[in-house]
């Protein structure tokens, strides 16, 4: 096992270089030796998380395994473009949910690019693109008139034509990744320009599009951390909730009114915030969250509930660590990461509102 690079995951109050290394390592020790990374041994890989903890290997320099991830995603995908919800720890021949949820689909277009800008490895995007192409149109295909992306398909090729804010503007920010990877390659695709931009149409100002999920945090800092909502419009939503969601030196509600913070959405609200320009903010949350670290694996527990002074669940994610390490590699400084998640680099594809 190689020695992480840590000096962009160095955050006071946050972690040491030591620190860094021990929850990149332990991220390594979770993943499986043909690249899948599931949340951990034992439990199931969904291709979202999967990403995110790859990405997350990047920022520590971690390039091989990383790329071992998407070779994983490359090699398992399905004849529609699509991938699963779960593979049971990582197993594709082990499928524990057929459903074929599109942010999860799209996801990999935010990866790809993530290693790309880590690495300036053509070859490796070569080889990839057939895989960020079939994905992204099937989840197109679940695109509906409106501009929202149906949340999931089926295994016999029916589909949901009912959509979810969070997924939706996941789906926002990969597409504009999907958009970029085209673009380095010199493949213009005008029909994804048209679609982000009657998708961040859509989040922007047809909240009724949506299903009501109002009471999860992902639902109130997703429109912006997928670069839908940015400048004013980004402050203004992010105030709004800030009271509902965000417990001060504990971390963020996954869902209100329930007295339980979790470390993923913490983390994923500190990366929002740096996005705005609120890095002091963002450093605050990120110190909140320790209080989920564990020593010994380096890793994180997934939530508290603090009205017990409970860990709950009892499990120590990937994606938590991951998230928590893409976070700290923003506000360190760390290009790529930086790059796909600040957004000015990312086209933004066409809609009517577009320059407001």
């Amino acid at each position: 096992m190689t020695t992480p690079r840590t000096e962009h995951l160095v955050l006071p109050g946050v972690l040491t270089a030591e620190q860094a290394a021990a929850t990149v390592r332990g991220i390594l020790a979770v993943q499986r030796e043909d690249g899948a990374i599931p949340w951990f041994r034992g439990h199931h890989l969904d291709p979202w998380d999967h990403t995110e903890a790859a990405m997350a290997l990047d920022a520590a320099g971690e390039h091989e395994a990383a790329e071992r991830a998407y070779e994983w995603l490359a090699r398992h995908q399905n004849e529609d473009g699509s991938w699963y919800a779960a593979y049971a720890d990582g197993d594709f021949a082990e499928v524990t949910d057929r459903g074929r949820e599109t942010n999860f689909v799209a996801y990999i277009a935010v990866g790809v690019w993530h290693h790309y800008l880590s690495t300036g490895d053509d070859t490796f995007l070569d080889r990839v693109w057939p895989s960020v192409y079939a994905a992204i149109e099937y989840v197109l295909r679940l695109q509906q008139p409106g501009g929202q992306i149906g949340w999931k398909g089926e295994d016999d090729g029916t589909f949901t034509k009912d959509a979810l804010l969070t997924g939706s503007s996941s789906v926002h920010h990969a597409l504009r990744c999907a958009l970029a990877v085209a673009e380095q390659r010199e493949e213009p695709q005008p029909d994804w320009e048209l679609a982000v931009g009657a998708l961040r149409h859509a989040i922007r100002r047809h909240p009724e599009r949506f299903l009501d999920k109002d009471r999860y945090s992902m639902d109130w800092y997703y429109p912006v951390l997928g670069g839908a909502l940015t400048g004013t419009e980004a402050k203004a939503r992010m105030e709004e909730g800030w009271e509902r969601f965000v417990v001060p030196g504990l971390g963020v509600r996954c869902v209100v009114p329930n007295p339980w913070v979790t470390g993923g959405e913490s983390a994923e609200l500190a990366l929002t915030l740096w996005a705005m320009g609120e890095s002091d903010r963002a450093l605050d949350v990120l110190q909140w969250i320790q209080h989920l670290r564990d020593a010994d694996s380096g890793l994180y527990w997934t939530g508290y509930v603090f009205e017990d002074e409970a860990i709950w669940p009892r499990e120590l994610t990937t994606w938590t660590a991951g998230s928590l390490l893409l976070a700290v590699a923003a506000l360190g400084g760390h290009e790529a990461t930086c790059t796909v998640f600040g957004g000015e680099q990312l086209p933004r594809g066409l809609d009517p509102d577009c320059c407001a």
